[in-house]
């Protein structure tokens, strides 16, 4: 596999939940190549299937129809090689720092000091230094969710996916983790999706911004982020004088997808 090839693949992917109320079509028939390296946001209406997109990249359930491929291999489960960050921390009250960061490590049984030193260095980039000893109880909304990060980069993935992880922290603290996060995603070689439903930080943070419409779930449109805004890092990049442009596409986009899918589910 050569790095032209994309790192993650939708062919034809669709996806049914069944309930009470009978079948119903979340994701139909998407088709999705994201590269090496390449940081993308999902947005759209509520009900668009966007974490179930996430679901499906991370093996956590098979599609209905179609193909999901990392690396150009089908996904047939949860992968080391993808790490999945949420919007609420889930760190343990009971273990300190270091061991929270060292979790998913420690579930695979990879205990070695080196393994250990990088979960030290990985809580240092995030600016957590000084904080090994300490237990989530004593930290910020932030600074949990910094640990989350770590926890998340130390396996090595060669994915994350981020599902709305900021939206619960004040505007201050999520612009400084959307900063942290793309710069170590960049430094790192990472290759990203996140799903939001913050337009602007969509446009900060990402190439390229895949709009979904609903009713069942679709790509209605994909949206280049300019690499003059894509250079800068996401704070920066809101006061570019092209932002208020894409960003203004994508509202546009967006409540098209809205009144087209009708009320929200």
């Amino acid at each position: 596999m050569d790095d032209k090839s994309p790192m993650l693949e939708l062919r034809g992917v669709s996806h049914v939940y069944v309930g009470r109320k009978g079948a119903s079509l979340a994701v139909d028939r998407m088709e999705l190549a994201v590269g090496h390296g390449e940081f993308i946001s999902l947005v759209g209406p509520s009900g668009c299937g966007k974490t179930t997109v996430l679901s499906l990249l991370a093996g956590l359930f098979p599609p209905a129809a179609g193909q999901v491929l990392l690396g150009g291999k089908p996904v047939t489960g949860p992968s080391a090689k993808v790490g999945y960050m949420l919007q609420q921390d889930c760190l343990l009250p009971w273990r300190t720092i270091r061991d929270n960061a060292g979790l998913g490590l420690d579930i695979a049984g990879r205990r070695a000091a080196a393994e250990r030193n990088r979960v030290e260095m990985l809580l240092e980039e995030v600016g957590l230094a000084g904080t090994e000893g300490k237990y989530p109880g004593e930290l910020s909304g932030g600074m949990r969710q910094r640990v989350a990060l770590a926890r998340t980069l130390a396996p090595e993935p060669d994915v994350l996916l981020l599902d709305e992880p900021f939206s619960a922290l004040d505007m201050h603290i999520k612009m400084q983790l959307e900063d942290l996060v793309q710069a170590t995603l960049r430094k790192l070689g990472k290759t990203a999706v996140l799903v939001t439903h913050d337009l602007a930080e969509a446009a900060a943070m990402s190439d390229r911004v895949i709009v979904l419409g609903r009713n069942p779930g679709r790509i209605r449109k994909e949206i280049a982020v300019p690499e003059a805004i894509r250079r800068l890092a996401p704070t920066e990049a809101r006061k570019h004088p092209s932002f208020q442009a894409l960003f203004d596409a994508l509202w546009v986009e967006l409540n098209a997808g809205e009144r087209e899918g009708g009320s929200h589910e």
